[in-house]
């Protein structure tokens, strides 16, 4: 079952968060806290996530925020994360979980859902080109964080 993410969730998904940054090989790297977590989803409205559920359960989420292509001149979906619990995997959960994603987008009138994949994850590569999903090799991901994203407002750069 796929459905959105509600406010009682947030500390599972937090859990979730930190296995799939264990997953990626970064288990220090989160330092979102629940209520970061929280205010992002239910009071800023910066992100919005579906989860997916068995037997009760919270088994994987998809968290989310909408884009907009000058090119197609309407919004889509950046999905920024999909994790699905290892022993729930080849449940169909991912699949739940991006269909929904793409029923948003349809419903909508947007025009793309597009995600990043770490080069080295092989089992979600195949199982996004099992979808259709297509790399687009020719982009890069670049990004400015810390002292770069600091020094770059710095008097006189």
């Amino acid at each position: 079952m796929i459905r959105p993410a509600a406010p009682a969730d947030v500390e599972e998904l937090l859990g979730l968060v930190v296995d799939l940054a264990t997953y990626e090989r970064e288990p220090d790297a989160v330092t979102m806290s629940a209520p970061m977590l929280h205010a992002a989803l239910f009071t800023d409205g910066a992100a919005h996530c579906e989860v997916a559920e068995a037997g009760g359960e919270v088994v994987g989420f998809a968290l989310w925020y909408p884009t907009f292509s000058t090119w197609t001149g309407v919004p889509g979906i950046h999905l920024e994360d999909l994790y699905v619990r290892p022993e729930h995997r080849g449940g169909g959960h991912g699949r739940a979980l991006l269909t929904r994603l793409a029923a948003i987008c349809l419903e909508r009138g947007w025009a793309r859902l597009e995600w990043d994949v770490l080069t080295w994850n092989e089992p979600a590569i195949g199982f996004y080109r099992s979808l259709g999903a297509l790399p687009q090799e020719e982009w890069r991901t670049f990004r400015l964080a810390g002292t770069a994203l600091a020094a770059l407002t710095a008097p006189g750069r």
